[in-house]
């Protein structure tokens, strides 16, 4: 009896002892690793946000930073810049099919349409009504663009000169590069689709002022080379707009030499694209240039010359003249 009592007075302890991973904290890694994947994906988020600002506000510090190159009235060689282009998707709207405005305007026989690949044009601008047909629906288009105080348009003997020029508050290009802004891109590009439907040649003359660069050693960038630079730029944007190659004739810097502002070399009106729109005439002398030209007068044995009209000349330097005059009020 006293046997079964001892029994059951004994009490059983068992010890039941953890394995611990070596270093390990139970589950706590986990909520830590968490925390962290958290972190990472906020950052992502945060530089995609970054990438995908908008691009006017990125090309608008661009122009700031740039113009800080400019020290003592000379250009600095631009560095490249690294930043962020803006967001991979695409702003621009996509007009629909069969899709109709209602704010075109009519001039002439042509409608002009914000969408200069629908508009009706003729195939070939020869005369003065022509050219001034011409000229009133690129001013249209460079209204749209915000650029309406950035083009000079002078219907000339040789065809319709087209002045797209810096002013004190618009630039076409970042100062002291071949860079076009971005209004003065898609200004381009509208233009694209408006040559495409034309025969007209032109000639693309870039121009800036006389601002010299820092280095004039040999080989170094010049105002020669900006010119040329920028104008071949303008010519690329036109081709992204659906110009038809063979509608350049000649692209050629001048640098400093031909300033619409007289008086001050450094005015910003100076710093231009022009578009030369020949008619077929003209076009056709211009490649006699650099050929075999049509007509040719005996200058004395064995030499030939193409002498230009004179009167078409006197009358050129007229309109220049009464076009610049304007262009400066």
């Amino acid at each position: 009896m006293a046997n079964n009592n001892k029994q059951h007075s004994e009490a059983v302890v068992k010890r039941v002892s953890r394995k611990h991973d070596d270093g390990g904290h139970g589950g706590s890694w986990k909520v830590a690793f968490a925390d962290f994947c958290l972190a990472l994906m906020c950052l992502f988020l945060v530089l995609w946000v970054l990438a995908a600002r908008d691009k006017e506000q990125l090309e608008e510090s661009l122009r700031e930073s740039s113009a800080s190159m400019l020290e003592g009235g000379e250009r600095r060689i631009p560095d490249p810049i690294g930043a962020p282009s803006g967001s991979l998707i695409p702003r621009e709207p996509i007009p629909s099919r069969g899709e109709t405005t209602s704010n075109s305007k009519h001039i002439g026989n042509t409608d002009i349409d914000p969408d200069p690949a629908r508009m009706r044009l003729k195939s070939h601008y020869e005369s003065a009504s022509d050219l001034q047909e011409l000229a009133l629906i690129l001013a249209r288009l460079s209204e749209q663009s915000g650029l309406a105080g950035n083009l000079q348009t002078v219907v000339t003997p040789y065809g319709l000169r087209v002045m797209l020029h810096d002013t004190d508050r618009e630039g076409m290009f970042e100062r002291g590069s071949a860079v076009p802004s971005e209004k003065f891109k898609q200004l381009l590009r509208k233009m694209g689709p408006l040559f495409a439907q034309i025969d007209n040649q032109m000639l693309i003359v870039g121009h800036t002022d006389s601002k010299p660069y820092l280095s004039r050693a040999f080989g170094a960038p010049s105002n020669w080379s900006l010119s040329s630079n920028r104008a071949m730029a303008a010519r690329v944007q036109l081709l992204e707009g659906g110009m038809n190659p063979h509608s350049v004739l000649q692209v050629v810097g001048m640098a400093e030499r031909a300033p619409l502002d007289t008086q001050d070399s450094t005015a910003g009106i100076n710093r231009r694209i022009e578009l030369l729109i020949l008619t077929t005439g003209q076009a056709q002398m211009v490649s006699s240039m650099f050929g075999v030209p049509d007509k040719v007068a005996p200058l004395f044995d064995g030499v030939d010359s193409a002498v230009p009209d004179a009167d078409q000349i006197d009358q050129l330097r007229r309109q220049f003249r009464a076009g610049a005059a304007a262009g400066a009020r």
